[in-house]
């Protein structure tokens, strides 16, 4: 049986997928979880039970509003979207880039991104049967414009995303740099603005001013991260056709009502975001404070660091600590030796600084 399904998946499963490795997401039973930009603040127990009662309202017997109109206004009020731009939802970002990519996948379509960036750019490329073309950062991390916009020259793409605060390296590509890209590209430009709660800046505003922009939020990395709810705004006709391409029904009654709900707490969430960017100075000034550390500058909830020698060890000697971070040594390259922490409570932070200290 085993030989026969081989066979049938060589036939049908399309090379290309076949070579890809799933995401994976690791186990954090009992770990101290810093590994996936989450905000580590739940909310008070008064506004839980509120939250809760709101919820025994919700008629899950009936499919949600395929449009989620009045979740969407909430929206539009909540992000600034400007005048007579449109506003589209997905079940998470990764939903959105692969609606986006979807309706661009012609033959020879290509996908463009500065390196490294988040992964699902390429991956969803791939599902969609398009080309990825990375262009390398420099070394501090900032766009090479000369080269990406060469790039843009020779590939043509249909779609370039900017992660605007960047992951995994968690810095603002400088705003002309990016108004650049946004002239010469003679296709989409996705702004990807899912850390804008820890960044303060933002393409929103510009939305209308060129006509092949798109900006694309979440709420994920506030507090909501189990919603799987994300966000793209931008000129009615792109909308329109990428709306054709959203499975009906997408965004759940329960996240529906729950994003409602947690739109009327904006000041809590706010505050946490306070919590968390304070928190960020801290954890990155004890950072570079280590001997044998260097860690970069973050407008993000995480930060990048180096470490000197051998970084899968530090991870591992991490999570015997019962730390759980990324690493992102295996990428190589500039990421060489280099690891990610997520930003928690100011406990989380001091027993991770205290686990890594006896790691190096």
């Amino acid at each position: 049986m085993s030989n026969s399904i081989e066979k049938k998946i060589l036939q049908l499963i399309r090379p290309e997928i076949r070579a890809l490795k799933a995401y994976h997401v690791p186990d954090a039973t009992g770990l101290i979880k810093l590994d996936a930009m989450e905000n580590p603040y739940s909310w008070p127990e008064a506004v839980r039970r509120e939250w809760l009662d709101t919820l025994q309202q919700v008629a899950l017997n009936r499919y949600p509003d395929p449009d989620a109109r009045r979740l969407r206004e909430r929206l539009r009020a909540a992000l600034d979207v400007p005048p007579g731009m449109e506003l589209m939802l997905g079940n998470g970002s990764d939903e959105l880039i692969q609606i986006i990519l979807m309706a661009v996948a012609k033959p020879g379509a290509v996908v463009l991104a500065p390196v490294p960036t988040f992964v699902m750019y390429d991956m969803i490329a791939t599902f969609t049967g398009m080309k990825f073309a990375g262009v390398p950062l420099r070394p501090d991390f900032s766009l090479d414009l000369p080269a990406l916009l060469k790039a843009i020259e020779t590939h043509r793409p249909a779609v370039i995303f900017l992660a605007w605060p960047n992951n995994p390296t968690g810095n603002l590509f400088a705003r002309e740099d990016v108004l650049r890209v946004i002239e010469q590209a003679p296709g989409l430009v996705v702004l990807d603005e899912a850390y804008h709660a820890f960044a303060g800046e933002s393409f929103m505003d510009r939305l209308g001013r060129h006509d092949n922009l798109l900006v694309m939020r979440t709420l994920s990395k506030q507090g909501l991260a189990g919603l799987r709810l994300g966000a793209l705004a931008g000129p009615r006709p792109w909308l329109e056709e990428f709306n054709k391409v959203r499975l009906p029904y997408n965004i759940g009654v329960l996240t529906q009502a729950s994003a409602e709900f947690a739109l009327a707490q904006l000041v809590l969430l706010d505050e946490q975001a306070r919590q968390i960017r304070a928190e960020r100075d801290r954890l990155f000034k004890s950072l570079n404070a280590l001997k044998g550390v260097q860690a970069w500058p973050s407008r993000t909830n995480f930060i990048l660091f180096r470490v000197e020698g051998d970084a899968d060890r530090v991870f591992a000697g991490l999570r015997t600590h019962g730390v759980l971070i990324k690493n992102l040594n295996a990428a190589g390259g500039m990421l060489r030796n280099c690891l990610r922490v997520t930003v928690g409570m100011p406990e989380e932070n001091d027993s991770f600084l205290k686990a890594l200290e006896a790691c190096l």
